[in-house]
């Protein structure tokens, strides 16, 4: 037999190990990624056997170099400290068009010539150029694709999760998760409110939002968050800080939220009752809080719980997928996160997987506790999706222990 005890530490040693590295790596990203995120298409798309004319290539050359000089500039006088919406606009869509062309320069400038050569399609040149028009009508295609997706409001993504330690009188309670909304340069106060208009025909008894509201302040992005006050649920409406309120003015998301009635579960906890029974629905700061020296923010489960009757399942938010380590060594039931995005532009998802033990979906972990992650219900940055949908998620909890009918 297998200790499962000492699969889940050596599991848990591997992550750790993932994570260092890519904390490493990322040191060098803001250096070197730009540079290959242009120069890589363009040395594709121009210098490998198009033999174009020479106007051709010096018009291409210069606008990839334009993109490569603008992208970072745009970038920091947008996410610095000027906080410029409009260099932030630039800058992000630039980043998102760039990664979407750099990722199917590689895969068709490789697979494509390969299988144009294995066919016997044409000279050199041609197939040359058969590539370059095919990566730019893939990232045409594609960024089109993405943007819309990103500005529509999300599909509804429905699942039933059983709990074992769950009452009968609770069975068929709804809850409604959200999460990763971004409001940020890019106004998007109309979708929000039909966001949450979507959120409302749900008929939801608890709705969640699992942090990474916006990208800016809460007075600077409140006419977009404003819409989250209508949202409706029978019982209780609560949030938790994401790791973006920490570049933010934290506290005065939590503040806004509060005011607009929702209640934040910063380490702390409320219990839903109903038919006789009754869930603990804890919450926790972001695990970034501690080192943003905001007095009084930090992930601390156990204050979470404090109180609680230990005998009751537990749902818990936690904005980061990652806290299900600890999660799991306490015995919840059910951890709802986002921070994800689901990768976002395909394939960043496999980046993401470095750093966390999740992607989207429905996971299990330890003896019995599982983590929902949502791919999140806006966007960050780059305003597109690729091959990661957003979503609105409603999660029915199911009890095993329904009475028998004679």
């Amino acid at each position: 037999m297998t200790d499962t005890s000492d699969t889940r530490s050596a599991d848990s040693a591997a992550h750790a190990t993932q994570r260092t590295q890519l904390h490493r790596l990322m040191r060098f990203i803001p250096v070197i990624a730009p540079v290959l995120l242009w120069a890589v298409p363009c040395w594709v798309l121009l210098y490998t056997g198009q033999h174009w004319r020479l106007p051709v290539t010096l018009a291409g050359t210069a606008l990839f170099v334009l993109g490569l000089v603008v992208m970072p500039l745009a970038m920091a006088r947008g996410h610095g400290r000027r906080q410029q919406d409009r260099a932030a606009i630039v800058g992000d869509t630039l980043l998102g068009s760039s990664w979407v062309l750099f990722t199917w320069s590689v895969l068709l400038g490789v697979l494509l010539r390969l299988a144009l050569t294995v066919a016997g399609v044409g000279e050199s040149q041609d197939r040359a150029r058969i590539v370059t028009w095919a990566v730019l009508g893939t990232t045409a295609l594609l960024l089109a694709w993405g943007y819309a997706e990103a500005r529509r409001v999300p599909r509804v993504r429905r699942l039933d999760v059983q709990l074992p330690r769950l009452g009968p009188g609770l069975d068929g309670t709804r809850v409604v998760l959200i999460t990763d909304t971004h409001y940020g340069p890019l106004d998007r106060a109309r979708w929000s409110e039909r966001v949450c208009e979507t959120v409302n025909t749900l008929e939801a008894d608890l709705v969640c939002h699992t942090g990474d509201i916006a990208d800016g302040t809460a007075e600077r992005r409140r006419a977009q968050a404003v819409p989250l006050g209508s949202v409706r649920a029978t019982r209780a409406r609560v949030y938790v800080t994401g790791n973006h309120e920490y570049y933010s003015e934290a506290q005065g998301w939590v503040d806004l939220m509060r005011e607009l009635g929702w209640e934040p579960l910063r380490n702390r906890h409320l219990l839903l009752e109903r038919g006789g029974d009754t869930l603990v629905v804890a919450g926790v700061d972001d695990v970034t809080a501690e080192s943003s020296g905001l007095p009084g923010h930090r992930a601390h489960l156990a204050g979470a719980l404090n109180g609680a009757d230990p005998g009751l399942p537990v749902l818990l938010l936690a904005h980061q997928p990652k806290f299900i380590d600890r999660a799991a060594a306490d015995g919840i039931d059910l951890q709802l996160s986002g921070h994800t995005h689901g990768g976002q532009i395909w394939p960043f998802h496999h980046l993401v997987r470095i750093d966390q033990p999740a992607l989207a979906g429905l996971s299990h972990h330890g003896t019995r506790t599982l983590l929902y992650t949502s791919r999140g219900t806006g966007f960050w940055g780059p305003p597109f999706r690729v091959f990661a949908p957003s979503e609105i998620t409603l999660l029915v909890l199911r009890s095993p222990h329904l009475p028998t009918t004679p």
